[in-house]
């Protein structure tokens, strides 16, 4: 072919305006690409691509760039002889790896097809997290599709954490992180004099394959393993969570004005007249939200005022990208991870009392049943009138001539008639049919060594429950604001019971004779009259429990599809941008529009989807923190007896939680009474063979703690004898035992 046919083949790719665009010197369009090598039927060697696209020398660098990345994007593959394929045209899967404790793991495809099965075999060529090609090799004896690792697209693991081992004069890394099964071998020289066991954060220099263990060098001593804070630190390695602003984002806030006039805010709307207040709990630092409630002829004027951190944090700025990448602040035990640089988060934008701040208002009229007549946003400059809490407001409310109520005497009015607004709220609530499930949250409490003392539950009182309706309120406002003016956000959506989920919960119910209305498309409001029908039943807690988890997980996406659990056709979170990022969007898109502008962050749909994995990272960051304490916490407690009751029933046991110690550990079907248990999925039972002996969701149980593993986070029980506890009870109560 001569250099003006080449030359001429290049110009008729269809997306070569598009290059020209990005591009000062475009290259062929990834689409173009593709399209000629399905031209040539057949692989095709780079050097005969690039001449039929007419690449020149100069060029071969940056070509080779788009090649490789396509191939890490599982666009095109190079096999054995190094010639380029069409992935469409090989049958390969492309997915990620996502490993197990137990050596084996799983590919989820990237196109949502179903799992395949990855032996520990091919699980020692990769780790969890890569990004890779699979070909399917067959079923294996338990009819999974089964597959065969064939190409790492992308090594997720670049550094790890966990603890170092030495065995014989070899030093191993084992990761913290159980789905990685695969030690990582240490070189002497690289180990920085670390000690065994110790926890070390370890770089990893050559990735596994099917011949060697991946192998690294430590870059960082974290020390001793039950060092005090040490789990919050493994925690935020682990999940890669963000910890330290760099200096770019400190210098930054530097920048801020501490004290905020009036008079250098003239577009602002002044509020701070209105005696606005703060409702959050004792421990609380940073304070999105101020509430205040008016009488409105026959109905209730509220007014929302919400932090206005888009006012300090600009689009693509540096505070920005670093909220970006946190996606949320993260709460541990004793410890917070803002999203916000501290100059934010705690001093100009949280609304502390008796200081000017710049916030965002929304403003509804309610009718006296709670609905909504209308609502304006608009931006201000407030001032906190009393920094009040949960437990004080419920205490004012109580009792209207008590300590508490005397002591913001001005503010109880309104307390009273925001309360009022709530009952109203509430009777909507009801009547929309949202689901209101009732599940207990517990918190830790330590003494002063850092130590667990004891782990209580969170009563929530009216104060709780009364904000939480003021927020939904605004939220849906925010929700209903962008909708009708067309500016594409983030809703947040909550999907309704997937259909596998739905029939498996349908068929429990039947065992109990208790219908769920709504046939293969329930409503929340379905839900919610099953739970009212079941609330006296003495086995409310395990038809509730079956209930809850036949929900899907809530996230964040451009598409509005309803929020099922709260019953709403349209939400969004519009009342927590100092802890959350979408907040800040939302916030961003509200002030657009009312400058009769449209805001375009990128694409949405990204948007949602890094949202909601910093969400579930931050919750598994949390998760993995507290079940390490709850270890540490019952360690000295071995040998001692429990009651509690089966929370989970899996194919390999039971897990108990125990009463009034809030701490979860599992029976291992090898520790129940001799016979073949096998379990029922649907019914959440495991069943003796022999005995007929049967253990279901929510039964209760005497157990003994045997066995903490403080390296997995494990407890471990073996069922007790109930009489013997009887006899215990009453030799304490100086009786004879029966």
């Amino acid at each position: 072919m001569s250099i003006n046919k080449k030359q001429k083949l290049r110009t008729q790719d269809p997306y070569l305006e598009r290059e020209k665009l990005r591009y000062k010197e475009p290259l062929p369009s990834r689409e173009y690409i593709l399209q000629i090598l399905k031209k040539q039927g057949i692989p095709t060697a780079e050097k005969v691509l690039r001449s039929l696209l007419g690449i020149k020398k100069k060029e071969y660098e940056t070509f080779g760039r788009r090649l490789s990345a396509m191939i890490r994007e599982g666009q095109i593959f190079r096999n054995r002889k190094d010639d380029l394929c069409v992935m469409e045209k090989l049958d390969l899967i492309k997915g990620k790896v996502q490993g197990h404790a137990d050596g084996y793991g799983f590919l989820i495809p990237d196109d949502d097809s179903k799992d395949l099965f990855l032996s520990a075999k091919e699980m020692h060529k990769v780790l969890h997290g890569d990004h890779v090609l699979v070909r399917e090799s067959g079923l294996d004896r338990r009819g999974r599709r089964e597959g065969v690792v064939v190409e790492v697209l992308e090594n997720a693991n670049k550094k790890m954490v966990g603890r170092l081992h030495i065995d014989h004069g070899i030093l191993y890394v084992v990761a913290e992180d159980k789905r990685v099964s695969q030690d990582i071998l240490v070189p002497r020289e690289h180990a920085l004099k670390a000690k065994a066991g110790q926890v070390v954060m370890v770089e990893i220099i050559q990735q596994p394959n099917k011949h060697t263990q991946p192998i690294g060098h430590i870059v960082e001593i974290l020390g001793d393993y039950s060092a005090p804070g040490m789990e919050i630190d493994i925690a935020l390695r682990k999940h890669d969570l963000p910890c330290q602003f760099p200096p770019v984002v400190e210098k930054s806030v530097d920048q801020f004005s501490r004290r905020i006039l009036k008079k250098q805010h003239p577009d602002r709307k002044d509020i701070c007249h209105l005696p606005l207040v703060t409702i959050d709990s004792e421990t609380a630092r940073d304070f999105d939200d101020a509430v205040y409630c008016e009488a409105d002829g026959k109905g209730y004027r509220l007014y929302v005022a919400i932090a206005d951190v888009s006012h300090y944090v600009k689009p693509a700025d540096s505070i920005d990208q670093e909220a970006f990448n946190r996606g949320n602040s993260v709460y541990f035990p004793r410890r917070v991870i803002p999203m916000l640089p501290e100059v934010l988060s705690n001093d100009l934008c949280s609304l502390n009392p008796n200081k000017n701040r710049l916030c965002m208002v929304c403003e509804i009229n309610f009718k006296a049943n709670g609905e909504v007549v209308d609502y304006r946003f608009y931006a201000a400059i407030m001032r906190s009138h009393a920094r009040l809490t949960y437990n004080k407001v419920a205490a004012m409310l109580d009792n209207p001539v008590g300590k508490e109520a005397k002591q913001y005497a001005k503010l109880l009015p309104h307390i009273q008639l925001m309360y009022k607004l709530f009952k109203a709220l509430l009777k909507a609530r009801t009547k929309r049919g949202a689901i209101d499930f009732e599940t207990t949250e517990t918190q830790m409490v330590f003494n002063d060594q850092g130590k667990i003392e004891r782990i209580e539950p969170v009563q929530r009182n009216e104060a709780h429950r009364l904000i939480e309706e003021c927020m939904l309120a605004a939220n849906v406002c925010a929700a209903d604001f962008l909708q009708k003016n067309e500016q594409t956000t983030l809703y947040r959506i909550h999907e309704s019971p997937s259909s596998d989920k739905l029939e498996a919960l349908r068929n429990f119910l039947k065992e109990f004779g208790i219908p769920l209305g709504g046939r293969n498309k329930p409503s929340a409001k379905n839900y919610a009259q099953t739970l009212l029908k079941i609330k006296d039943r003495p086995d409310a807690q395990l038809l509730q429990t079956v209930m809850l988890r036949s929900l899907q997980q809530a996230q964040y996406s451009p598409e509005t599809s309803g929020h099922f659990g709260l019953a709403y056709d349209s939400y969004t979170h519009f009342t927590s941008p100092i802890r959350r990022y979408p907040d800040l969007l939302i916030h961003r898109a509200i002030k657009a529009l009312l400058k009769g502008e449209k805001y375009n962050p990128g694409d949405w749909r990204e948007l949602g989807k890094h949202c909601s994995k910093t969400e579930r990272r931050a919750d598994e960051a949390t998760r993995d923190v507290e079940s390490w304490l709850k270890c540490f916490y019952m360690q000295d407690r071995i040998g001692e007896c429990f009651d509690g009751v089966i929370s989970s029933v899996t194919g390999f046991g039971l897990f108990v939680a125990l009463d009034n110690v809030y701490v979860e550990g599992l029976v291992h079907i090898s520790e129940l009474p001799s016979d073949y248990f096998h379990f029922d999925a649907t019914k959440h039972t495991l069943l003796g063979e022999r005995s007929g002996k049967q253990f279901r969701l929510g039964d209760r149980l005497y157990v003994k703690l045997v066995r903490v593993n403080m390296e997995t986070s494990k407890i471990d029980f073996v069922l007790a004898d109930a009489t013997k506890k009887d006899v215990k009870i009453r030799r304490r109560r100086g009786k004879k035992p029966l």
